[in-house]
């Protein structure tokens, strides 16, 4: 075998580094959400609403793709599968979102980001609940996820408990901005907090259902156009039970139609497609591991543009939540390079073993009788064969 072209090699190393640049584009896609939604909620857009048209933007968008590039390949609809995309189009779209943004309006952007950082941990928990990772005490990688679960709760705990002084990052007008925001998170910050955690639950959930669906619905676009129409669908009844005034719906040129938009393409369109195909080839737990990034952009953004302030406990916290992570993900990657050693040896445990010891009978005579002659196993690679 001859050495790989430079156009190989170059092609192998794309391959290998494309599911960490997906993960990572993604989370600057989420950080400018968070802030643009943000915005519009503080200029009187309801999350219900915000959350429904972001998914009535997300379903034309990616239906037209999905018809037309999987239509040799799209599986056939089932019942099951049917009552499984039902279900995903609550968990994320509908759950998962509008806690978040109820979370996010009684806290802060940053902290919401900052919380979200323990969503690796409960998909780590609920994947070790559905067999998905496997656990075992004995080895050293197994107790790291188990350990560094146990550290992103602690951080959580600290960042719900304990709020400290205000670190102020960048200097920055809006003081008056800022007292009215510091007032309302100071009433809400228990209640926020308990939205953010239940979103948090419906998110992990959310990603649990989608890899098993991946398995028996292999069709990630049209699966994507599907949780987008049924979270349109449900997020429509919710936002009507919620909302009675009708007037809400309307949406100008203004924040309001950027942030449906935005998050609608980038956020649910974009989002769902490239988290199906990583969690097919990496798994769940993989695709939460990029959370602190967003963390720290959204904390940037939110100083500069919404004038944000930070405190201490947000700061230890949000460092105490990544150290845990980072220990869960080195489990994690300590698991893949396992499992490919474990394909290597059995592969080579189901080649097949040929003994070159062999005995052939030998005539001394024509009146004598035969004997049998041992021949030992060869080490040359040439085969002998009696005549």
């Amino acid at each position: 075998m001859g050495d790989q072209t430079p156009c190989a090699a170059l092609s192998n190393v794309l391959n290998k580094v494309k599911p960490y640049l997906a993960m990572v584009s993604l989370q600057f896609g989420y950080a400018g959400m968070y802030i643009i939604s943000m915005v519009s909620m503080k200029h009187g857009m309801s999350n219900f609403i915000l959350a429904t048209y972001r998914h009535v933007v997300a379903t034309i968008v990616i239906a037209p793709f999905a018809f037309v590039l999987e239509r040799k390949i799209r599986p056939k609809m089932t019942l099951p599968i049917f009552l499984r995309i039902v279900a995903l189009g609550f968990l994320e779209p509908v759950l998962d979102q509008n806690l978040y943004y109820l979370g996010m309006k009684d806290t802060t952007a940053t902290y919401a980001s900052a919380f979200v950082n323990m969503l690796p941990a409960v998909t780590f928990i609920l994947a070790m609940i559905f067999r998905l990772e496997k656990v075992n005490v004995k080895k050293i990688r197994s107790l790291a996820k188990i350990i560094g679960t146990g550290i992103t709760v602690i951080g959580a705990m600290v960042m719900t408990l304990y709020k400290g002084p205000i670190i102020d990052f960048i200097k920055s007008g809006g003081a008056t901005h800022h007292g009215s925001t510091s007032e309302s998170a100071d009433k809400h910050w228990v209640t926020g907090t308990i939205m953010l955690l239940g979103s948090i639950f419906g998110w992990s959930s959310f990603f649990i259902l989608q890899s098993f669906t991946l398995k028996k619905y292999p069709a990630e676009l049209s699966l994507t156009a599907l949780i987008c129409f049924m979270g349109m669908v449900e997020g429509t009844g919710v936002s009507l039970i919620m909302v009675r005034d009708l007037s809400a719906w309307k949406v100008g040129w203004d924040s309001r139609l950027l942030a449906a938009t935005y998050s609608g393409i980038v956020c649910s369109g974009i989002a769902y497609y490239v988290q199906g195909v990583v969690i097919r080839e990496r798994g769940p737990v993989f695709v939460t591991s990029f959370s602190p990034l967003c963390m720290i952009i959204t904390a940037l953004l939110g100083a500069i543009v919404l004038a944000e302030k930070i405190h201490l406990g947000s700061i230890l916290g949000a460092i105490i939540i990544v150290s845990g992570l980072y220990t869960v993900v080195w489990g994690k990657s300590k698991d893949g390079k396992n499992s490919e050693a474990d394909e290597k040896s059995n592969a080579l445990q189901e080649l097949p073993t040929t003994n070159n010891a062999r005995s052939i009978s030998v005539d001394n005579g024509i009146d004598g009788p035969a004997k049998i002659v041992n021949i030992p196993a060869s080490k040359s690679p040439f085969s002998t064969q009696g005549t």
